[in-house]
């Protein structure tokens, strides 16, 4: 992903970086050190969430202290949206943003940064990548993820994760 920058990043950017990112969003226009500061930390955040749900069983995880309240809502609020792969449209149309929007709402102070940028997978089945990845906020990557974790669609890579299965490709989307 964006490997090649982080890479080139020594220790005084980095820490140039990280302070950036706790500055208000308005103390910016398009600075390209926040865009590739948020990009680190991003694909810190799926790489260890990738490690985790291919490591631990995932319908035992806990993500957050909220996960039941976060489930129940996610599915009263969008009972049949499918989990496993997603369609992009289903998260930024703008029909779909006018109903995120209002659930979104209802876990500020309740998650922290639930509105914070994080990338979320479209196919489940599949690791994080380019054509697999889209951005989501916070609290969209953990319902679907609580969603994924509980209703078994991240046992496949757990099971890939294991060594089981090793006929399959251990990466991206399996046909």
């Amino acid at each position: 992903m964006a490997a090649a920058g982080l890479a080139g990043l020594g220790p005084g950017e980095a820490a140039a970086a990280a302070q950036a990112l706790s500055l208000p969003a308005e103390s910016f226009g398009n600075d390209p050190r926040v865009e590739l500061a948020w990009a680190m930390k991003a694909h810190q955040h799926a790489e260890v969430y990738f490690n985790l749900i291919s490591s631990v069983e995932p319908k035992f995880l806990k993500l957050t202290q909220v996960d039941e309240r976060i489930y129940e809502e996610f599915r009263r609020t969008f009972r049949n949206l499918r989990v496993d792969v997603l369609d992009p449209e289903e998260l930024k149309s703008e029909a779909a943003k006018e109903k995120w929007r209002p659930f979104c709402l209802s876990f500020e102070g309740v998650v922290e940064d639930f509105n914070f940028g994080t990338l979320l997978r479209l196919d489940s089945r599949g690791e994080y990548s380019e054509e697999n990845s889209i951005l989501a906020t916070r609290i969209q990557f953990l319902a679907i993820e609580i969603a994924r974790n509980r209703e078994g669609c991240n046992e496949h890579v757990h099971r890939r994760g294991r060594g089981e299965g090793m006929g399959e490709r251990s990466h991206g989307v399996e046909s």
